[in-house]
């Protein structure tokens, strides 16, 4: 897509994984977490209306981010244009 190599999961990825962005309904979430976290993830990201409480305690208790319901572009755009990146 878009001219980037696509991979059937997480762990197929051969390269580090900074940021798993996840558009999947909110139930699908804990295996996403898991492989986020087999791979070394440092945040994981549940777009806009997506919450997974279980899931997210999940990841934080192993240290890595977490940010629920919330827009992944919107949050760019928002952080542009106050100069902050």
């Amino acid at each position: 897509m878009l001219g980037q190599k696509a991979y059937p999961s997480l762990r197929d990825v051969p390269v580090p994984v900074d940021v798993v962005e996840i558009f999947r309904r909110a139930e699908d979430v804990p295996p996403i977490v898991e492989d986020a976290v087999a791979i070394g993830a440092k945040v994981i990201w549940m777009q806009l209306g997506i919450v997974n409480e279980e899931a997210a305690a999940r990841a934080e208790s192993v240290g890595l981010t977490v940010v629920m319901d919330t827009c992944m572009g919107a949050t760019h755009k928002k952080l542009r244009s106050h100069g902050e990146i």
